[in-house]
């Protein structure tokens, strides 16, 4: 989710996607759920959105020029092999997103990969359709942001449901 390839999307497309992938940092930072931030080429394309690094701020994002992060050995080291849900969000959902959750899913059929539908976007509608479908056909789960969110939460109780809750409102 980088400045200059931010600017190439559509406007009111990039704001939903902001605010979804915003909500999906937030909640898993409340509820402890360890989040991996990357950046491609960050040279040429620019640092993360300041409203989602500001999220992330006791963290460095991995640079990285390959397009699936698992060939960037950084966030390979950081991944915490054991877990055995991988929720995904971000850009471009035709190369990098599509590409790191076919690795995922291949270097550990067993793993469960999730990209959040509405926390990625490509230049090209029709490329993030079709990265979509693939995705589907290759068994990644293909959901929402707050589908994802309260999945995590479990249950309707709590002071983390409730500042979850008020992070949707």
């Amino acid at each position: 989710m980088q400045e200059k390839l931010a600017a190439a999307m559509a406007a009111d497309a990039m704001q939903a996607v902001v605010r979804n992938c915003s909500l999906l940092i937030q909640a898993a930072t409340l509820l402890e759920i360890p989040v991996i931030h990357t950046e491609q080429y960050p040279k040429g394309l620019g640092p993360t959105l300041p409203e989602l690094a500001e999220l992330l701020p006791s963290q460095r994002p991995i640079e990285k020029i390959t397009f699936s992060c698992t060939d960037e050995p950084t966030f390979y080291r950081q991944l915490i092999r054991d877990r055995r849900h991988i929720v995904l969000a971000g850009m471009e959902a035709h190369i990098c997103i599509l590409q790191t959750a076919l690795r995922l899913k291949q270097q550990d059929p067993a793993r469960e990969i999730f990209v959040a539908e509405d926390a990625v976007i490509s230049r090209n509608s029709s490329a993030r359709m079709n990265a979509m479908e693939r995705l589907r056909q290759a068994g990644v789960i293909v959901s929402n942001s707050e589908s994802i969110v309260f999945e995590w939460l479990g249950k309707a109780e709590g002071d983390v449901f409730k500042q979850i809750s008020r992070l949707l409102r």
